[in-house]
């Protein structure tokens, strides 16, 4: 035998030797591994991380907390479709295969040694096993237990339990985990209705997340979409006319500005810290599902209602300039990049869209959106700007190129250039019988300010408050035929204990003596004194309790009668409901239910249908009269707009508008609807001389009434015992013939003279004012 071929012996055997070298290695190092492996049994009856979801009473999902967005799909509720996607592209011979992909694992061995990128396919148990046991290291030892994991998982569970473990774990993006949270995240839809198209751009994100994330990186997530289609016609999962069709669908995906999305993001957050109070940290993982007394269409309307008040405020307001200035490159791919960073950093606020403006003029601005899609604006749309498209701008102020602007889609399909609010708002509605709180919006955006101006905003109600004192005026006497002077009154500082008060009428002028029903129909201010006058302040103050307030925080003054105390609008909202039941206090109501992921229920707890006398705060009658006055404010007086748009007559409620123009204010109800709007700065200042509750709030609430009661018939209470016609209105029983006050201050001198106290009474009103 030559030297050749004992070389070439030599050479096979140290090759063989090698092999068994480290087929005997991984074998031993496979034997010392496996028990040391993690137990995998509880996969069996997989129970993932599950977010605390919150639902409205009709099943639209409002809100979810938990580190991992996650709705757990058994396999037999994932669509084919969707399930077709991910096998293409991730592991198409995944019922063939014993789990492992040798050429992969090949692939992935050469890659480490060459510390190249590319680290081959793995399967989707191996996946699993990385994912739910494994770090994300690509070592050898972490590749030898994922096969080990492989082959455990694989003998223990069923194919199918695998695919379902895979599609329910897996990171999709945007705090996504598993296939049916990314499809309501990014298509704000159920996976049940999922199209061909839809599930190949989900299938691709798994590969990278934020690469391929469609809202982000809209053309790589497109490519991707592309090829995974082309992969699920080479696989036979779709014909090639589905194939055709898949690629031409136009995909809708779901963004802030949509207004259909459900925005009950202050509710949830309540709804979360309550939970929270009662379960701990395991809020976040237990999965806990809470049903709620929230509408579905009566949020969305509140939430549009609001916002376009609050925003028509804005427009009348001076505009104060872009947001951020930056300079624009003249390079094209690093202007988009410069664009895209601070777009980045002043995001869409729902159908406020950031932008930068590229080119501005005084009759055209052309700004650009983080697509690179570009926008003309031209006429109207420029008029909230003006100022700040004139040549004697400040710099602050001035539109030029590299401006960070805020524009908007107007009515007529156009766009506009307007700002960011600062005023803040809150709405609530709430049903009267029950308390059952039917939708909620807290402020004017929640990722700006989570301060819920519906429970926490402490705030003068004005003359919306002064239903509560002609209420407890029935009970002294008082009918709404009773007629009151609506002259000047002057008190100095000895009967005031301080500054002298010279209280005056809204439109500063006075019309002599009319009735309580007229007076309260135009807010007349002076009626009011008179009645808590007549009524005394402490007596109204222990009143007013009666209807869920703080008597603390409206002390025993004649202020009290134009609403200087404080009240939420939660309270105030609570407060009208005692009118629109026929007299119950009732407490507002948010949870009906929480159940666990497997949907036994936790906590049962339904709003009553119906009041129960113990419950009772007010007598019927004065309910019953109280919304006779409160309807001819919504008919005749400074909410006359109110039955005049809605067209019904079942409308009462009372405006408001606090000293100096600092709080707008509607409150109002139908029978079976109870609804307040409050509009005002966090840090109080006027909203304008000519900004009113009739003129800011009470449109928002139109609105919102315009939906709610679409459909509903006109609602009448009946006439409760105790009350009579007397004088052509309605009276109780007793003070019908002569036992109530007819008049009031009807001897004071003429009403365009501050009238001066005489001696002896200045010791009445003195003690008026400290009582």
């Amino acid at each position: 035998m030559s030297w050749l071929a004992r070389l070439g012996l030599w050479l096979v055997g140290l090759l063989v030797a090698g092999l068994l070298a480290v087929v005997l290695v991984v074998g031993v190092a496979m034997v010392v591994a496996y028990p040391n492996l993690p137990d995998i049994s509880d996969l069996a009856d997989y129970r993932p991380k599950l977010p605390l979801r919150i639902y409205t009473a009709d099943g639209e999902l409002m809100g979810e907390f938990g580190e991992e967005r996650r709705n757990l799909t058994p396999i037999n509720e994932i669509p084919k479709v969707m399930r077709d996607a991910v096998l293409s592209i991730e592991d198409a011979r995944f019922y063939q295969h014993g789990g492992v992909d040798y050429l992969g694992i090949l692939r992935a061995g050469v890659a480490n040694l060459g510390r190249t990128k590319s680290q081959g396919a793995s399967t989707i148990t191996m996946q699993v096993a990385r994912n739910v046991y494994l770090s994300t290291e690509k070592t050898y030892t972490r590749k030898i237990y994922e096969i080990l994991l492989t082959y455990k998982l694989e003998h223990m569970l069923t194919k199918d339990q695998i695919l379902e473990i895979y599609m329910n774990q897996i990171f999709l993006g945007n705090r996504a985990y598993g296939f049916a949270s990314a499809c309501e995240i990014y298509f704000g839809k159920p996976l049940k209705d999922i199209s061909v198209a839809e599930a190949a751009m989900l299938a691709g994100l798994p590969k990278a997340p934020s690469a391929y994330n469609p809202i982000s990186n809209p053309k790589r997530a497109r490519s991707r979409q592309l090829y995974i289609i082309e992969r699920m016609e080479e696989n036979k999962y779709i014909s090639t006319e589905q194939a055709k069709a898949a690629k031409a669908e136009p995909l809708k995906l779901r963004s802030s500005a949509d207004k259909n999305n459900l925005h009950a993001e202050y509710v949830a957050e309540t709804i979360r810290q309550m939970v929270f109070a009662q379960y701990g940290p395991e809020t976040y993982t237990r999965g806990l599902n809470v049903y709620t007394t929230v509408q579905a269409a009566e949020q969305k309307a509140a939430y549009r209602a609001l916002r376009q008040g609050i925003l028509d405020f804005e427009r009348r307001q001076i505009y104060r300039g872009p947001e951020k200035f930056i300079d624009l490159p003249t390079d094209l791919k690093k202007m988009e990049d410069a664009i895209d960073d601070v777009l980045d950093d002043h995001p869409d606020n729902g159908d406020l869209m950031s932008a930068v403006v590229l080119e501005a003029g005084p009759r055209k601005v052309v700004v650009v959106r983080q697509n690179a899609e570009q926008i003309e604006i031209t006429g109207e749309g420029l008029k909230p700007v003006q100022s700040g498209l004139s040549d004697k701008a400040a710099p602050a102020v001035r539109l030029r190129r590299g401006a960070v602007v805020r524009i908007a889609q107007t009515a007529k399909g156009g766009w506009e250039i307007t700002q960011q609010p600062e005023v803040e708002g809150a709405f609530v509605a709430i049903t009267p019988q029950s308390g059952a709180i039917r939708a909620l919006v807290g402020g004017f955006d929640f990722a700006k300010n989570k301060f819920n101006h519906v429970t926490q905003a402490w705030r003068q109600p004005g003359s919306s408050f002064k239903p509560f004192i002609y209420s407890a005026a029935l009970e002294k006497g008082f009918t709404p035929a009773t007629v009151v002077n609506d002259s000047p009154l002057f008190f100095d500082g000895g009967v005031t204990g301080g500054q002298p008060w010279e209280p005056k009428n809204y439109d500063g002028t006075f019309d002599g003596p009319m009735t309580l029903r007229k007076g309260l129909a135009k807010s007349k201010n002076m009626i009011s004194i008179r009645v808590l006058q007549s009524v005394g302040p402490r007596n109204a103050q222990e009143w007013i309790g009666h209807f869920g307030f703080d008597e603390e925080k409206h002390p025993a003054y004649l202020t009290m009668a134009l609403g200087a105390g404080s009240v939420t609008p939660m309270q105030m909202a609570t407060g009208y409901s005692v009118f629109a039941n026929g007299g119950f206090l009732v407490q507002p109501h948010l949870i009906t239910r929480i159940s666990d992921p497997k949907g036994k229920l936790l906590v049962d707890s339904p709003p009553p249908p119906e009041p129960t006398e113990e419950q009772r705060a007010i007598p019927a009658r004065n309910a019953f009269v109280m919304g006779s006055l409160l309807q001819e404010v919504t008919r005749s007086g400074t909410a006359a707009r109110a039955q005049a748009m809605l067209k019904r007559t079942d409308i009462y409620g009372k405006t408001g508008t606090t000293n100096d123009a600092m709080d707008a204010w509607f409150a109002g109800y139908q029978p079976h609807l109870a609804a307040v709007v409050w509009i005002g700065y966090d840090n109080p200042r006027k909203l304008g001389d000519r900004e009113t509750g009739g003129g800011l709030s009470l449109p928002v609430w139109i609105s919102f009434m315009d939906s709610a009661l679409r459909g509903q018939p006109v609602t009448e209470p009946a006439v409760p015992a105790g009350l009579v016609q007397s004088g052509g209105d309605w009276a109780f029983e007793e003070f019908a013939h002569g036992g109530g006050i007819t008049s009031l201050g009807t001897g004071d001198k003429a009403a365009d003279k501050p009238t001066e106290t005489a001696p002896d009474e200045r010791k009445r009103i003195l003690d008026l004012f400290r009582n």
